[in-house]
């Protein structure tokens, strides 16, 4: 009983520590509250209300007032940069490097900022330079990092596998995929011209960097058959589906096309068919739709078609049915079917589309490195409206 009296007696007094500390920091935040100019409060509430013009009159302001001020020249500049105005920008950052009292940390910091100007005004020789200032400071990493996207940009790919390892090797995370899509870019314009044997060694170091790079399978059975071997371009393209089963719709059709040639349709036929079972797909679906109608008629590509449908009804599949139901549909009706094939087509054609599972951008034909966001392997191997009825 004498025990818990005694932690009755002791509330109170941790309730008077409690209250004195308090006191302090308040005072203490008080005091600094004070020191800071009146512009800068005003300049954040305006920030805070969406009023970036306001806000830079008011930063501008503390500048005039205390030039000695470091952080509110980068608050000033970062705000010319969002909105565009690139050349203030770069005047309030190179004033800031000119100052031969800035501390170290200060002078990377701007000389960062900097090189994110030059970046967003395109001035890409100016970023570069600066940014390889930063490569041994403190700011090394994002100097990589913006170093890569300008290499990319410029389509120098040698230059985005050094940088892109440089960030591997300072610690910034695997990097395996991207290097092994800078090769496929390279080994690609070695085949446009030609140079079947340089695009082999570049596509094995991909697949060395990253071995389920689907991109790199595909380009590397289309280098084997520039020089022929078109049975051996037939087992790289197979190896697709070991990589990634919906991924396999992006080489249906070189696949049927190789088996062609090799007078082994039919076997073509079967192999697309039992892909399809696994992973339907409406790109997937038209391959094999012709395929049929050349080998079995209208009527075996009417049924595959109502048979997918049935599986996963979606727009894409109801208008490739409405095509194979007009091929040999009677006079009397077949103006009909064209009209309601019309309508769902250009209905079809809106959900046709590629879409970015970063950034949502949208796109007809399907791409490696998204045009909107510029991120690598982000585009499913599926159409919207697929998608849609997955989930």
């Amino acid at each position: 009983m004498e025990f818990e009296l005694w932690w009755l007696l002791g509330i109170p007094v941790f309730f008077a520590l409690g209250w004195i500390a308090a006191r302090v920091d308040i005072k203490q935040l008080l005091d600094e509250s004070r020191s800071l100019p009146r512009g800068y409060f005003k300049g954040l509430n305006f920030l805070l209300n969406e009023q970036p013009d306001k806000a830079i009159d008011a930063f501008i302001e503390i500048v005039k007032l205390d030039p000695e001020t470091a952080d509110m020249h980068f608050a000033l500049g970062n705000l010319f940069r969002r909105r565009g105005e690139i050349e203030r920008a770069i005047r309030v950052h190179q004033n800031l490097l000119a100052r031969p009292d800035l501390p170290l940390e200060q002078q990377e910091h701007a000389q960062y900022e900097l090189g994110m100007d030059y970046l967003k005004a395109g001035l890409l020789d100016r970023s570069e330079e600066t940014f390889n200032l930063l490569l041994e400071s403190s700011y090394g990493v994002q100097a990589r990092r913006a170093l890569l996207e300008i290499f990319q940009r410029e389509k120098e790919w040698r230059r985005a596998i050094e940088a892109a390892r440089g960030l591997q090797d300072s610690g910034a995370g695997a990097r395996q995929k991207e290097i092994a899509q800078f090769y496929c870019e390279l080994a690609q314009d070695a085949l446009v011209h030609m140079q079947v044997t340089e695009a082999v060694a570049l596509l094995d170091k991909a697949l060395h960097a990253d071995r389920k790079n689907v991109r790199a399978t595909m380009l590397l059975g289309d280098a084997q058959l520039a020089e022929g071997d078109v049975e051996g371009a037939l087992m790289t393209w197979r190896r697709v589906e070991q990589q990634s089963v919906p991924h396999v719709a992006l080489v249906a059709a070189r696949l049927m096309d190789g088996y062609k040639k090799v007078g082994r349709a039919q076997e073509g036929v079967n192999l697309l068919r039992s892909y399809l079972a696994e992973a339907s797909s409406i790109d997937l679906i038209e391959v094999v739709f012709k395929a049929v109608i050349e080998l079995d008629g209208v009527e075996a590509a009417k049924q595959l078609v109502v048979e997918e449908l049935r599986r996963n009804p979606t727009l894409l599949g109801l208008d490739k049915l409405l095509e194979a139901r007009m091929m040999d549909a009677p006079a009397a009706i077949w103006e009909e079917l064209s009209m309601v094939k019309n309508l769902v087509h250009g209905y079809t054609q809106k959900l046709a589309r590629y879409q970015c599972s970063q950034c949502g951008f949208k796109a007809r034909q399907f791409y490696w490195q998204c045009p909107g966001c510029s991120r690598w392997e982000t585009y499913p191997p599926r159409r919207t409206e697929e998608l849609n009825v997955m989930n």
